[in-house]
């Protein structure tokens, strides 16, 4: 038996392996010819496919839960937009393209604006090209590309997967994931943790293996080991079902919260029904990414409550706008910019229209009344302490006590114990603070090992944070995917991290890590970390330790 090995970034633990099933790539781009014989009848085909494209997603949706759940309905939303479905027929009235060349052409207009974009818009690209993909196939009367049916146990491989298509995974099936492309906080490594399948990804090369065996798939390590020979079909070692009491507390008491991290009312739910003590991070821009129009300080009271109520009487941390050039919204009228990722997003929007935050501000606390939750508004895009205090001055004028801002600019790191005098508390975004901190775009899979959680240059600069946080007495959060990592999680409360904020399926996972470990446990693996040359060692130093 031979065997060669390919090294990515693990994204979702546990060690596995069994015959390889590669997913197929997507459909080749539709000829531009020949010409509709009659425009207005190929255009009105548009329409009824994407709805029938909408439909099925959706059913899918109905079908699962949590995080699945919610990639499946915002895929299913896209599906329907009036906005790719009336380009495309703009397409075919005035440019006599055939339909499915006209909806790959609109797509591609969005695709180039969300990649310019970079940031959370860039990850959205991935979405995009798989309805762009399941509308031509289905105007062209073929199956769409993605998973294909399994007749048994498989290791899956891929460029990319689809959100939709790893939303619907059978975990009885696919016993791993390894993809050539994406990165640590992808929508592929996020759903592959939920559902407890051990994934790798930036595995370059593992798509040119040709004809193997099969694969065994380390998840934890990023080891791809490829074989000719027989492979045993192994499902990941299952440790048990994990149980957690609902408290976050180590085994001797110290106390970390295990909050979620929401964008919708579904997620709320979800989080809610996980045990989560509260959330630590509402993303807002979810009510916003559909609107051509600032929606009203009613529209929002009312989007906000929704997302507020499972959580009455508990602690939400809602992030203000986190939008602008990265998350272009039409009614903001947004400037090019040759760098939109360093340039006028999160709280820089407001410096320039502060009555937006303002109308915000006011919704929140209308919301927060109305639903009972404990609320505090954060800022994203921080970069100084004399932002921060701009930000905290109208939080509190607007009628909301608790106010703080997202570390995720190095600089803000740097500059904690500033920022601790003007705040009442942070929020460390490591999946921006870690793009920062190694000029290394998330969404890139070729540098996606520069963006692993675990690199000893990203937790250096969470421990900066987590000092400053202890001398001011006041707490600071994590609510980037590192915090949803159970081992990481422990490394994290021994930097001097007091809450721990993530998507609903890992919320019992890590209640239950840290109630088995204590606090100077977490301690002893934090300085291992710290001290590791690179996220490899880190993880090892701090396993030993835990």
């Amino acid at each position: 038996m031979s065997s060669a090995r390919l090294s990515g970034v693990g994204v979702s633990p546990g060690r596995a392996s069994g015959p390889v099933v590669f997913v197929a790539e997507a459909l080749p781009e539709p000829p531009a010819t020949p010409e509709p014989t009659d425009p207005t009848d190929e255009a009105s085909r548009i329409g009824p496919a994407a709805a029938v494209v909408a439909a099925r997603l959706r059913e899918r949706a109905e079908a699962a839960k949590g995080e699945a759940k919610a990639v499946l309905e915002t895929t299913a939303m896209m599906a329907a937009d009036p906005a790719l479905v009336g380009q495309a027929e703009q397409l075919v009235t005035g440019s006599s393209l055939p339909a499915p060349r006209a909806v790959y052409q609109a797509a591609g207009g969005f695709i180039t604006a969300l990649e310019a974009a970079g940031g959370y818009m860039a990850e959205r690209v991935r979405d995009v090209r798989d309805v762009r993909d399941r509308l031509v196939a289905e105007l062209l009367g073929v199956a769409p590309p993605g998973v294909p049916e399994l007749s048994g146990p498989s290791v899956l491989v891929a460029r990319d997967l689809a959100p939709a298509d790893t939303a619907g995974l059978d975990p009885s099936k696919v016993l791993a994931l390894v993809t050539e492309e994406g990165g640590p906080t992808s929508h592929t490594a996020i759903l592959a943790r939920s559902l407890g399948i051990p994934a790798v990804v930036a595995c370059r090369g593992v798509l040119d293996l040709g004809d193997v065996a099969g694969l065994v798939v380390d998840g934890d390590t990023g080891e791809v080991e490829a074989r000719t020979g027989t492979v045993e079909v192994r499902a990941a070692e299952s440790t048990g079902r994990a149980e957690w009491n609902g408290t976050g507390v180590t085994a001797d008491g110290y106390r970390v919260k295990v909050l979620g991290n929401v964008g919708t009312p579904e997620d709320a739910k979800a989080a809610a029904a996980s045990g989560a003590e509260g959330v630590g991070l509402f993303r807002t821009e979810f009510s916003y990414l559909s609107a051509t129009e600032e929606p009203t300080v009613a529209e929002q009271r009312a989007g906000y409550a929704a997302v507020l109520a499972p959580f009455a009487g508990k602690p939400v941390v809602v992030r203000t706008l986190d939008a602008g050039a990265d998350k272009p919204l039409s009614f903001l009228n947004p400037e090019p910019e040759p760098n939109p990722a360093l340039g006028v997003r999160g709280l820089r929007v407001a410096f320039d229209r502060p009555e937006v935050l303002d109308r915000q501000l006011a919704a929140i606390a209308e919301a927060a009344t109305d639903t009972g939750a404990q609320v505090s508004v954060m800022a994203p895009m921080v970069a100084t302490a004399a932002e921060a205090d701009w930000f905290v001055k109208r939080a509190r004028a607007a009628g909301i006590a608790r106010a703080g801002v997202m570390i995720e600019i190095p600089a803000a790191a740097l500059t904690a114990r500033e920022v601790f005098e003007v705040v009442d508390f942070v929020s460390l975004g490591t999946n921006d603070l870690a793009q920062y901190v190694f000029a290394a775009d998330r969404q890139v899979g070729a540098v996606a090992a520069l963006n692993d959680p675990w690199q000893p240059a990203l937790l250096r600069l969470v421990a900066l944070v987590g000092e400053a946080a202890t001398a001011a007495g006041k707490p600071a959060g994590v609510c980037g995917e590192a915090a949803a990592d159970p081992d990481l999680a422990c490394v994290l409360a021994g930097l001097g991290v007091s809450s721990l904020s993530m998507n609903a399926a890992a919320l019992t996972g890590v209640g239950a890590k840290l109630a088995k470990v204590k606090y100077d446990q977490c301690q002893l693996a934090a300085r291992g970390a710290l001290a590791a040359a690179n996220p490899k060692a880190a993880k090892l130093a701090a396993r030993a330790a835990l």
